[in-house]
């Protein structure tokens, strides 16, 4: 790489950082070409991504974004995970190095806090944000259609009353 390669790489490694809403930091030494490529369709189909970046670069990149604090991580063949979704590339690299022993995280970031291992596979058994969605939808239809089941209630027994009055009378 030459100077303005390396400059260019830098500045896309910086937004990369600055914009991610996670970030994980693993060891794939020993990884075939094979399962780097499952590794990233698993990621890709969360909505993540994969990049391998020099070691070097990646520390300059850190300065000044939230996740700063984990530019010691960046030792040996790294790899680095991040997806806007604070839990998507948390879930999906856990999820894959339980199945791959040559996949090792090292720890990562998430809106702006340094993680360890424990804290990344913590973050990675939270709920999805489409699925926290979805339960705060659920939530909210359940009040109301049991609101609306009640207040059907009575008009159906006044109309039942009235249908017995009926037909009493005739």
């Amino acid at each position: 790489m030459d100077r303005v390669q390396k400059a260019e790489s830098v500045k896309e490694l910086n937004s990369l950082f600055a914009d991610a809403g996670a970030v994980v930091v693993a060891h794939y030494s020993g990884m075939t070409v094979a399962q780097m490529g499952e590794l990233r369709s698993r990621l890709s189909a969360a909505g993540a991504s994969f990049k391998v970046a020099k070691n070097r670069l990646a520390k300059r990149a850190l300065e000044g974004t939230p996740a700063e604090g984990i530019s010691d991580l960046f030792n040996g063949p790294t790899g680095i995970a991040y997806s806007k979704d604070p839990v998507a590339a948390p879930k999906v690299i856990v999820a894959y190095a339980k199945e791959n022993d040559k996949l090792v995280i090292l720890g990562g970031a998430a809106v702006g806090a340094v993680l360890d291992l424990k804290g990344v596979k913590t973050l990675a058994e939270l709920p999805s944000l489409d699925q926290l969605r979805g339960k705060i939808v659920g939530l909210l239809q359940a009040p109301a259609t049991k609101i609306a089941g009640i207040l059907q209630a009575p008009a159906g027994q006044l109309a039942r009353v009235v249908s017995a009055y009926a037909n009493k009378a005739a």
